[in-house]
């Protein structure tokens, strides 16, 4: 599998935030969001067979594991890579952008969905597959990243029009205000919880963490 770095620290973002994860980031996306800050991601790897990314994982005293990228899901061994995490009893979530068909790992017991559905800020709005949200379980997450009152639009419509059975994030783009965000959702009393990037907040840019 193409991996660009697996490491241990705190989960940032989602129903997961505050606590330890080993994270399995791979390499590769098919899309290009304006604020994307993982673009170290979009092409350097090394090729990491199945059991060595178990026996390197194996060192950390955790079990939960973050699988991120990149997109995960363009890799063709992921559902292969995930079967031998839940093997050896991990616990999975797994970040993806909201442009790939999630149905072949929607009913796996012991992986959570994080879905990404990206917002006109991004560029990448028409990118998204929205039968994803058919899929969605209370044990997933949504998540929207929010740049703008016109973001912020686009995102309420979509929750209010769609019936999501799971927790739903709205998260600020990086350097915005996060009170403007947390103002629109306390005016419109939405039922989501605001996402803050701790991990950010603790170590800034700094990779691996």
């Amino acid at each position: 599998m193409k991996i660009n770095e697996i490491f241990y620290s705190i989960q940032g973002e989602g129903n997961w935030t505050g606590l330890p994860n080993i994270f399995i980031r791979t390499s590769g996306c098919n899309l290009r969001c304006s604020y994307c800050d993982t673009k170290y991601a979009y092409d350097t790897f090394k090729e990491i067979k199945i059991i060595k990314i178990i026996d390197e994982i194996r060192k950390y005293n955790c079990k939960k594991v973050c699988i991120t990228g990149g997109e995960p899901l363009l890799q063709k061994d992921m559902i292969k890579l995930v079967d031998e995490l839940i093997k050896n009893n991990y616990n999975v979530s797994i970040e993806t952008n909201g442009s790939i068909d999630i149905k072949p790992i929607s009913n796996k017991k012991l992986v959570m969905i994080s879905l990404d559905v990206k917002c006109p800020s991004s560029n990448m709005a028409e990118k998204m597959l929205y039968q994803n949200l058919l899929y969605l379980k209370k044990k997933d997450q949504l998540k929207f990243i929010i740049g703008d009152i016109k973001d912020y639009s686009f995102a309420k419509a979509i929750i209010i029009n769609n019936k999501i059975g799971c927790s739903i994030f709205f998260q600020p783009v990086a350097g915005t205000d996060p009170r403007k965000l947390a103002n629109w959702i306390i005016k419109d009393n939405l039922n989501v919880k605001l996402g803050l990037q701790i991990q950010k907040i603790l170590w800034q840019n700094r990779r691996g963490t």
